[in-house]
């Protein structure tokens, strides 16, 4: 009984890890996808948005935040994936899938510091409300 328990949660563990690994490779290739021209641009925003904030290593609710904090890592980012592989042509998706399996995983510098734009505009509307407020 116990051996199979222990076979069970490891089938449990290799089956999150491959899943893990497709949502990276997915991660990759939707931002590849994102610079083809056969996609349609509404699709490229969303694209580069979702991929730029999955690989920035900024989160826009930090991970110290209880719940909410892998909230947007463990809903909001494979549900931006999911939509965005959803919207970019099946051939076009085929394809750079197989590019993001050979390739490097890429680094977005842009969506950090876009990530680090909003926390520092929602600190100073937030350190303006409150000087606004008790000042009186």
């Amino acid at each position: 009984m116990q051996i199979q328990v222990r076979a069970f949660i490891a089938a449990i563990f290799y089956n999150l890890k491959r899943r893990a690994r497709m949502l990276l490779r997915d991660v990759h290739a939707v931002y590849l996808a994102a610079f083809d021209p056969r996609v349609p641009w509404y699709v490229k925003i969303l694209a580069a948005t979702v991929a730029g904030y999955a690989l920035s290593p900024i989160d826009l609710i930090p991970d110290f935040i209880p719940i909410l904090g892998y909230a947007d890592d463990l809903i909001i980012v494979p549900l931006g994936i999911w939509l965005a592989v959803s919207l970019i042509p099946q051939d076009v998706m085929a394809e750079y899938r197989i590019k993001a399996d050979q390739a490097e995983r890429p680094r977005s510098t842009m969506a950090a510091v876009a990530i680090v734009a909003i926390w520092v505009v929602a600190l100073v509307a937030l350190s303006w409300a409150a000087i606004a407020r008790w000042s009186h």
